[in-house]
């Protein structure tokens, strides 16, 4: 995909919450069964429970009795999910608040196969469209990475620099607005 096409460059992903980089894995985000891409908006109401997140690659998880073996071979990953639009649009003075923090997420698997350590927290924009972003990241190793003290100013470039993530290896985003707002599309 050309860069001036990427729905990263053309939604400010790129630039204000990671820089440019190669996605390298595959990362699948649904809330009951809608995939979140950078063009579709998702209500509140609709991303109140976690959603399911899928990590490319051949499904190990088919191997019963040697998975946690084989698995501990390949990746681990982790998985950061912010609004750099909090708490509006026009003054994200909390940028980035910081929703949910997966690590030790085994390649190939989920993120119900990782380790929660910022738990979940359903996005809930009171003004104006907000980006809510998923951005996934290699680990090192396993148990390496700690929760921050903080939600809100979270900064994910810091934080993967602080942890030697290095590049994302892959990202997603959808729009959110308060539900009783019009639909538009963030520009």
């Amino acid at each position: 995909m050309r860069r001036e096409r990427d729905p990263l460059v053309l939604g400010h992903v790129i630039g204000d919450v990671v820089d440019s980089f190669t996605r390298s894995t595959n990362l699948i985000v649904t809330y009951s069964e809608r995939e979140v891409s950078s063009v579709v908006e998702i209500k509140p109401s609709q991303v109140v429970n976690q959603p399911r997140v899928d990590i490319g690659g051949d499904d190990l998880r088919v191997f019963s009795h040697f998975s946690k073996c084989v698995i501990s071979l390949f990746h681990s990953f982790l998985l950061v999910m912010v609004d750099p639009d909090a708490p509006s649009p026009n003054d994200p003075n909390l940028r980035e608040y910081l929703h949910w923090l997966v690590t030790d997420i085994p390649s190939t698997t989920g993120a119900s196969f990782g380790q929660e350590v910022v738990c979940y927290e359903s996005p809930t924009p009171s003004m104006g469209i907000h980006r809510i972003v998923f951005v996934l990241f290699r680990q090192l190793g396993r148990q390496t990475v700690y929760a921050p003290g903080w939600r809100q100013n979270f900064n994910t470039r810091d934080f993967a620099e602080l942890y030697n993530l290095g590049s994302p290896v892959a990202a997603v985003y959808f729009n959110c607005q308060r539900e009783s707002g019009s639909v538009r599309t963030r520009r």
